[in-house]
């Protein structure tokens, strides 16, 4: 499965606006249950901010990829967002954060889960990747710069 997969353009939002690590979660919350995979917004909200409770999803580099496993999707659902301004993100790097990956798993689908956490990872660990995003006007243009990418990869 690759992550354009799971990626739609309604689901990808270029100027997040937001000014702590906690309005930018939520934005994204409200932005991906527009999704019909998300049965309840609210569970959705608690399993996220309960994984973020665990240790943060700032990753560093400027990516952050809150994620949580819950029974109120109906299948594997993601979100992407460029925030606005830098945002400050308890990153492990401590730095701040502009790019945000949310990505929400069926409890019964962990495998699946794992391997997109694993190739968000990869993709974002690529500094020339993160610089062409930030550049992005438009949510076609992320999915296209997401699509771009993974065709690089034919393990993908």
């Amino acid at each position: 499965m690759k992550i354009s997969d799971i990626l739609e353009e309604q689901l990808v939002v270029t100027n997040l606006p937001g000014n702590s690590k906690e309005e930018i979660i939520n934005a994204l919350v409200n932005l991906v249950s527009q999704s019909p995979k998300v049965l309840d917004k609210e569970k959705v909200r608690t399993a996220i901010f309960e994984r973020e409770k665990i240790m943060s999803t700032g990753v560093g580099n400027g990516f952050a990829i809150p994620h949580g496993k819950t029974d109120a999707v109906s299948d594997i659902v993601a979100a992407f967002g460029i925030t606005a301004q830098p945002i400050s993100y308890q990153s492990l790097d401590e730095k701040p954060v502009r790019l945000v990956f949310l990505l929400v798993g069926k409890d019964n689908l962990v495998g699946p889960h794992i391997k997109l956490l694993s190739r968000i990872s990869r993709l974002m660990n690529k500094e020339e990747f993160r610089n062409r995003l930030l550049e992005m006007s438009t949510p076609k243009d992320v999915l296209a710069t997401f699509r771009q990418e993974e065709a690089n990869y034919s393990e993908m």
